[in-house]
């Protein structure tokens, strides 16, 4: 999270990227026809952000903006939506984008004190309200009902699932802080060479400097991560602070459009988003196994293989996740088991993914992580001078999903 933000709102940052995106393309506002961001935890004061960022930062009343949710692949939902819009003729620009805002996350008195403050409202006589008040002086009255952590079906934090998935998968505590300086060393390249040019500035009032780069990237050592201990399953378990992802504010924004609208108007698109799936399963013992289970199925969808995809762009939970998802494609019982295939999908070669960093390291703004990993994967394919990419997320629910993406030719 970023200390500045504390006094402003999310859609303050969904209209931050709204704005960057606008004033990067220079794109007539009226134009777009659907805007759609993706949110997890929610302001209670914008139910509809995406219709907040979207009139904040300037663009139409009459453009019709709506908000979606599906944890982790929020912004993910928000793209394919806008994708099928345009396929069926509904609108020819749309915009889709995701806000998260974990600086001042919304925390609710408990069931009992709400009910107690609500009747408060509507006692009409004074022994009714000092009734009422007498009963809402109590150790009750502290508590307080956070954002959930852990999952609503299973009562189980995404740190006990992933902490389980690597002992499942053999991966170990050394394979994961190796994967963590990766994607921190990565990604300290990649913004040191420019690469990371999709980064918009945001000025907040009343401080002095803009906030114009990622706090989290963070290049350690072995040494140092060997040091901490284990944050979920104690004493023993492998996952720790230095291999997840962290908390944090975010927001971003893209903008899609058919081809021929394109032309028209001159633009000039980075790729074609060619074809989506999403996949869901076990909450309990595969909670994040969904880029495992939707890469074989997109790709075979498609007639193509893993040799076939320039660049992999996949959302790092946990470090044990990634590389759980990476060998369950590579294991010949997995496969045969679970995804009912005749054998071994294959295993994704580690010099195409994120190799510009990735969630462990750039963070994860829930609802705006998937247009992230699509405009990166999106500048890699130009960058590297590839012809297609897969991007690929695990979510909250045991859910998943895989857009596959081609580099728009010259």
């Amino acid at each position: 999270v970023e200390q500045n933000y504390k006094n402003v709102m999310p859609h303050d940052l969904a209209r931050g990227a709204l704005l960057g995106l606008h004033n990067k393309l220079k794109f007539p506002k009226e134009c777009v026809g659907s805007l759609i961001f993706g949110t997890v935890i929610q302001e209670v004061k914008t139910s509809n952000i995406a219709r907040e960022a979207s009139l904040g930062a300037g663009f139409s009343d009459f453009t019709p903006a709506h908000t979606v949710t599906m944890a982790c692949i929020s912004s993910n939902i928000a793209i394919t939506s806008s994708m099928g819009l345009l396929a069926c003729g509904a609108v020819d620009v749309a915009i889709a984008g995701g806000v998260e805002f974990l600086s001042d996350a919304p925390i609710r008195f408990s069931r009992r004190v709400r009910s107690i403050m609500l009747d408060f409202r509507k006692a009409k006589t004074l022994a009714q309200k000092a009734n009422l008040l007498s009963r809402l002086i109590s150790s009750e009255t502290f508590k307080l009902d956070l954002p959930a952590v852990a999952e609503f079906s299973t009562n189980e934090t995404m740190g006990h699932s992933a902490d389980r998935l690597a002992a499942a998968f053999g991966i170990t505590r050394e394979d994961q802080d190796n994967y963590a300086i990766r994607s921190h060393s990565f990604a300290k390249q990649a913004s040191d060479n420019g690469f990371l040019e999709d980064l918009v500035p945001i000025k907040i009032p009343g401080i002095e400097n803009p906030i114009t780069k990622d706090n989290g990237i963070r290049p350690s050592s072995k040494e140092a991560l060997a040091k901490l201990k284990p944050a979920f399953i104690k004493p023993h378990g492998t996952i720790t602070a230095a291999n997840s992802s962290f908390l944090t504010d975010g927001a971003s924004a893209c903008l899609l459009t058919t081809e021929e609208k394109a032309k028209q108007m001159g633009w000039k698109p980075k790729a074609y988003l060619r074809d989506f799936i999403y996949v869901s399963q076990d909450p309990k013992d595969q909670l994040l196994l969904g880029p495992a289970y939707a890469t074989p199925k997109i790709l075979d969808k498609n007639k193509l293989t893993i040799k076939d995809i320039s660049a992999f762009e996949y959302h790092e939970a946990f470090a044990g996740q990634i590389l759980a998802n990476m060998a369950a494609m590579d294991c010949d019982f997995f496969c045969k088991e679970y995804m009912k295939r005749p054998g071994k999908f294959g295993s994704i070669p580690m010099d195409k993914l994120n190799t510009w960093g990735g969630s462990l390291s750039i963070g994860h703004p829930f609802g705006a992580t998937g247009v992230r990993l699509v405009t990166t994967a999106a500048n890699r394919l130009i960058k590297e001078d590839g012809q297609f990419a897969l991007v690929a997320a695990c979510a909250a629910g045991g859910q998943g999903h895989a857009i596959l993406i081609e580099r728009y030719p010259n």
